[in-house]
């Protein structure tokens, strides 16, 4: 039995001697053909970053989608005249209901708050600190009206921004018996100069304007809307005469 113990001891060292005097083998190197299949696999998922993030810059840079409902619209006054503007801007009463400066885009910008663009010439109606009214490529806080539905089933338009400071009394986009328009703060709402009609044409989606701040160094030109009880002349500006009508 000793003998049989002593015999698998010096096995058992022979083997690990044999083990000890083996060289050691080299580590094994990654195969050039899988280095060059990561390197592509990372040139790919770079590729395809770049891709998504051009993909998101171009819907950014996309214009936004019309997202208001408003109207397409003519606005008759209880006067028997259509507002219109022309398309130098001025603005007036016509009796032709198929004039195409009479559309108008009434565009929602809030509760019962409604921009007023020309359909045709694509300015906004806007109305200053002194009630008169002007036209402007830009939208701007002064191109905000209130519609309000008065009892006779009329609309009202009213600025959003000015009103009789005393009274409170709110000041109205009119039209008088001879067809032209007035000055905002002498139109009263009780009268058939500041009652329109919305004859509407078509319901449209649009995007909401977008809001120029007004800056008097920066702001854009206006264009003074000839108004009957307009003073002769007004800031060097030539104007018509003066009439007095409700």
């Amino acid at each position: 039995m000793a003998a049989l113990a002593s015999s698998l001891i010096r096995q058992k060292r022979a083997v690990k001697d044999d083990q000890a005097n083996r060289p050691i083998a080299n580590k094994r190197k990654p195969c050039p053909k899988s280095n060059k299949s990561l390197c592509q696999k990372q040139i790919l998922v770079l590729i395809s970053k770049v891709r998504l993030c051009g993909g998101r810059r171009g819907r950014t840079d996309k214009r936004p989608e019309p997202q208001l409902k408003g109207i397409v619209t003519r606005l008759y006054s209880q006067h028997g005249y259509y507002l219109q503007m022309l398309p130098d801007g001025t603005m007036d009463g016509t009796r032709d209901e198929n004039s195409c400066f009479s559309q108008f885009n009434l565009i929602p910008v809030g509760l019962r708050i409604v921009a007023i663009q020309g359909a045709k010439t694509g300015f906004y109606l806007g109305m200053n600190s002194e009630g008169y009214l002007y036209t402007s490529e830009h939208f701007n806080p002064e191109c905000k009206f209130k519609e309000s539905v008065f009892e006779n089933y009329y609309v009202t338009y009213s600025s959003m921004l000015y009103r009789q400071s005393q009274s409170g009394r709110s000041w109205y986009i009119g039209i008088n018996r001879d067809g032209q328009v007035m000055k905002g703060n002498r139109v009263k709402k009780t009268k058939a100069a500041a009652h329109f009609l919305p004859k509407v044409i078509e319901v449209a989606m649009y995007k909401e304007p977008s809001l120029h701040e007004l800056v008097a160094e920066q702001s854009p030109p206006r264009k003074t809307v000839k108004t009957s009880d307009s003073p002769s002349h007004q800031n060097g500006r030539k104007e018509a005469p003066r009439a007095d009508a409700s």
